[in-house]
């Protein structure tokens, strides 16, 4: 006889962009009555994240490979090993009605387990470049989701999980109408900041005669926020500078234009939003998976995206001459259209179902 209360593992680790948006699904697994425990590696990012949201971390040692050299290579096969008793041991323990791979390294080795368990597994790839586990899992899983279209064989786009302080948000159109003066421009370098940016930008602003430069608030990361306050103060521009945002939702409201970085999570934001965004992908991310984040909106004329090996402080400056609050209007109302804003609800609604089949 099937307990009533159904049990769901959630697996993702490594990064916040794998693991914040596992934390929505699992705060909405819970929401309907789910019993969720998670799968990871307690020496990692989701070591200190999944516990603080209140959920059980059921501890499995496994990293990323990738770039870490031969030695990593040659001790995969025991690495990898003892990974899948880990993760054997935390499924016969709690026997879940299914399992949710949203991405990072430590995920393969609870769906290789699950599968071998019989247990459905549902995997989730937020970028629109699949990850090396995910891929792996795609070969075996249940149900295949994407952030992103055109990812996965077979795989269902059903966006990335956004917050709903960021869904609650005015429509773009209003938002813009609503304003006049000097543009508001967001600068966002992720959690840990983007060098690149934080130089680039006070350079760029500099430039521009004083009546015409925006209204600037920069997120700098904590390590990099007294230089760049120099550098502003140095350029001779003013600028709210900040260590990190905590109330995005009320940043982007009163934006104009975010420049940013182009990870899965911002990219859905600034759609869901619908704010006008210049996309500077990171270089060297796996597989180039930023650029081709960007292009989804880009390529449709809502964003823009410059390589940052093309960004110059003249180039960004010739940028702000260009465009006006109403060319951003018209950028943002377009990426509002193209935003998935039930993420959430959807990957939990899949999880229900395979759950029942299985």
């Amino acid at each position: 006889m099937q307990n009533q209360v159904k049990r769901a593992l959630v697996m993702a680790g490594g990064t916040g962009g794998h693991i914040m948006p596992g934390l929505a699904v699992a705060a909405e697994l819970k929401q309907r009555g789910w019993e969720v425990k998670w799968l990871g590696n307690p020496e990692k990012m989701e070591g200190k994240l999944v516990p603080k949201y209140g959920f059980e971390l059921l501890p499995m040692e496994f990293a990323g490979l990738r770039g870490k050299g031969i030695k990593a290579l040659i001790k995969l096969p025991f690495t990898m090993l003892n990974a899948c008793l880990s993760a054997r041991k935390a499924i016969k323990a709690f026997k879940p009605d299914m399992v949710l791979g949203m991405g990072g390294y430590v995920s393969f080795p609870g769906a290789l387990m699950a599968k071998f368990a019989g247990i459905p597994v549902v995997v989730h790839e937020q970028n629109a470049v699949a990850g090396t586990a995910n891929k792996s899992i795609a070969k075996f899983a249940a149900k295949k989701l994407t952030g992103f279209p055109n990812v996965l064989d077979g795989g269902v786009t059903v966006g990335n999980p956004v917050r709903q302080a960021l869904l609650n948000l005015a429509k773009p159109a209003e938002r813009y109408g609503s304003r006049q003066g000097p543009l508001n421009v967001l600068v966002v370098g992720g959690s840990l900041g983007a060098m690149a940016l934080n130089t680039l930008v006070p350079e760029a602003v500099a430039m521009l005669p004083e009546q015409d430069r925006p209204i600037i608030t920069h997120q700098s990361g904590e390590q990099h926020l007294s230089v760049l306050q120099a550098d502003y103060q140095k350029a001779g521009v003013e600028a709210k500078c900040v260590a990190f945002i905590d109330d995005m939702a009320t940043a982007l409201a009163e934006t104009d234009l975010i420049i940013c970085r182009a990870g899965a999570m911002t990219v859905a934001e600034v759609a869901a939003v619908g704010v006008a965004a210049l996309f500077v992908p990171l270089p060297h991310a796996i597989d180039d998976h930023q650029t081709a984040n960007a292009e989804w909106l880009s390529k449709e004329k809502a964003a823009f995206t410059y390589a940052q090996k093309n960004l110059n402080a003249l180039e960004l400056c010739t940028f702000l001459k260009t465009y006006s609050r109403e060319d951003f209007s018209q950028v943002a109302q377009r990426a509002h259209q193209m935003a998935y804003t039930h993420a959430t609800q959807d990957i939990a609604d899949v999880c229900e179902q395979v759950a029942k089949v299985g």
